[in-house]
């Protein structure tokens, strides 16, 4: 492989780390605030379960679980759609990786064999 062409792609690489290392982050955050919803949501289903006046528990369910299930759904949601992000940037680097590693042994197998 030439190496201005290897110089891009390492330079094209790099690139997509950096936003791998974004995903990776807002994917750490949204992953703890999806914890915190998990927990929130089932006391609030629990509650509400155990809760007999119907009055009280039309009340908490309008200020605590729909509220908290409909973050809770949206957090879910939008961790598959990180998870899908990362998965595609990695398989560019995986791809570089692999070509430029394809490029780089048959010319070591050259150098050897000589």
């Amino acid at each position: 492989m030439e190496q201005h062409v290897k110089m891009s792609l390492d330079k094209w690489k790099a690139e997509i780390e950096e936003i791998l290392k974004e995903i990776d982050a807002e994917y750490e955050e949204v992953k703890n605030e999806l914890q915190v919803y998990t927990y929130k949501f089932n006391i609030t289903k629990q509650v509400v379960q155990s809760t007999v006046n119907p009055d009280l528990n039309r009340k908490i369910r309008e200020l605590y679980h729909q509220p908290f299930e409909e973050k809770f759904n949206d957090l879910k949601e939008y961790i598959k759609e990180l998870e899908e992000k990362k998965r595609v940037f990695q398989m560019f680097t995986d791809k570089i990786d692999k070509v430029t590693e394809k490029e780089v042994e048959p010319q070591f197998a050259v150098a050897q064999s000589e």
